[in-house]
């Protein structure tokens, strides 16, 4: 039975399969904005790099090259960009984290 390696989600996809041959590649941002502790956004974070990566002990390199980062909201070059997430989590009685 093909198909993706049962550690992943299902709706992982290989690459092979996602990425037609045609396709030119370049740098793509996914941005993902979290109201949490520093130590959830660590967990998390943690989280997203086994999903991108799931055997971190793989020969080089990975099928999609790959970087994660973590910034506070200071660390923001807009501070106002998750000005939405934050009116949420106030409106839910979430306290600060």
């Amino acid at each position: 039975m093909s198909g993706p390696p049962r550690s992943l989600p299902p709706q992982f996809v290989p690459e092979q399969e996602c990425v037609p041959v045609s396709e030119e590649r370049g740098v793509h941002e996914l941005r993902l904005g979290l109201y949490a502790s520093r130590e959830e956004a660590e967990r998390i974070k943690e989280r997203v790099t086994a999903l991108l990566c799931p055997d971190p002990g793989h020969a080089p390199p990975c099928p999609v090259p790959w970087s994660v980062l973590l910034l506070s909201g200071d660390d923001l070059d807009d501070p106002d960009a998750y000005e939405e997430l934050v009116e949420q989590a106030r409106i839910e009685g979430r306290p600060r984290p």
